[in-house]
């Protein structure tokens, strides 16, 4: 494999690792966010 190849593929998977991540994150924030959100709601009642 040239090394011009890996380098392409380097930058193609810590891309995509980047961008998981951002999504996972999102995924993890609405979650916890619904979570304390029923929470609350319990409480009230």
């Amino acid at each position: 494999m040239s090394s011009k190849r890996a380098m392409r593929q380097a930058q193609k998977q810590s891309y995509a690792k980047h961008r998981s991540n951002i999504t996972n994150s999102k995924f993890e924030f609405k979650k916890k966010f619904l979570t304390k959100n029923k929470e609350e709601k319990k409480s009230k009642n």
